[in-house]
């Protein structure tokens, strides 16, 4: 903005306010004007009609009694057809527009919870916003939007905040450990019982296979040699799978030393003595 000769010149953006000896006479738009000074006509001042901002901290109390410091950004700007209320009728736009945020957060957030707080600060700021445009139009200004930036607790509660949240997550954490222990544990019983009762299948039919091929073995061999009985085959079988017993206990080398009373008389005893153990403890069974 410039004046030389009478001649004003008025930025994009701006406004200029002029006054006839003190009296406010009109509002000068963007260019160049004429402003005879030997008529009494001054400029009073100049009003940007850009948008600007003041961040606003404030700090009040919740509820449930924890200090917080909000921080309020507020956007404005003055009005082109009520700049002479912009220009005239406030002398501190800014500690206006401050005194306003301070009432409406320190009357909204003491009625919210610290976690509500952070839940609504839209609301809050809905709040501020509409008292502010409220009053701040007599004024000649627009409030342009207002935002909620910051809502910052004291230390030691953000610190308590934190050890609360980490113990959730450890506590779920530790559910789902749990819970992963258990699958595991039940899928290894059931995987143990499916193998026990397999490996029992596995006998059974050994057993019966040792079965059928000693019927086999007696029949044929009762009627491949006259003159024997089925007590005599019996007895040969049973001294073969003693021996073959003993074998391989001695041919295994993890196997401990097994004494067993023998001698060469004993030999036509073995029979018996197999026999007369598996007839007791059919009997105990």
């Amino acid at each position: 903005m410039g004046q030389a000769l009478g001649c004003l010149q008025v930025d994009q953006s701006t406004v200029a306010v002029t006054e006839t000896f003190g009296k406010f006479e009109d509002v000068l738009e963007p260019g160049c004007h004429c402003l005879p000074w030997c008529f009494g006509r001054q400029l009073a001042g100049v009003l940007s009609l850009r948008v600007q901002q003041l961040d606003v901290r404030c700090e009040t109390k919740t509820k449930d009694n924890v200090f917080v410091n909000v921080v309020a950004s507020i956007q404005y700007r003055a009005l082109a057809e009520k700049a002479s209320d912009a220009f005239y009728k406030l002398s501190n736009t800014r500690a206006q527009i401050q005194a306003y945020v301070f009432d409406v957060i320190r009357a909204s957030v003491p009625k919210l919870e610290l976690d509500s707080v952070f839940e609504q600060k839209n609301d809050i700021a809905k709040a501020v916003e509409e008292e502010l445009e409220k009053a701040m139009s007599h004024y000649g200004f627009e409030i342009v939007q207002t935002l909620i930036v910051d809502i910052e607790p004291d230390e030691h509660v953000k610190r308590a905040m934190n050890e609360i949240n980490a113990a959730a997550r450890l506590r779920v954490a530790a559910n789902e450990k749990a819970e992963a222990e258990k699958i595991l544990q039940i899928k290894r019983a059931e995987g143990d019982a499916e193998s026990k009762y397999l490996a029992g299948l596995g006998i059974a039919r050994q057993r019966q296979a040792i079965v059928d091929g000693l019927r086999d073995s007696v029949l044929a061999f009762s009627e491949n040699v006259p003159g024997t009985s089925s007590k005599d085959v019996m007895d040969m079988v049973l001294v073969t799978q003693y021996f073959d017993t003993m074998k391989e206990i001695g041919a295994s080398s993890k196997s401990n030393s097994v004494f067993i009373p023998h001698g060469p008389g004993a030999v036509r005893d073995i029979a018996s003595q197999i026999r007369n153990g598996l007839l007791q403890a059919n009997v105990t069974q």
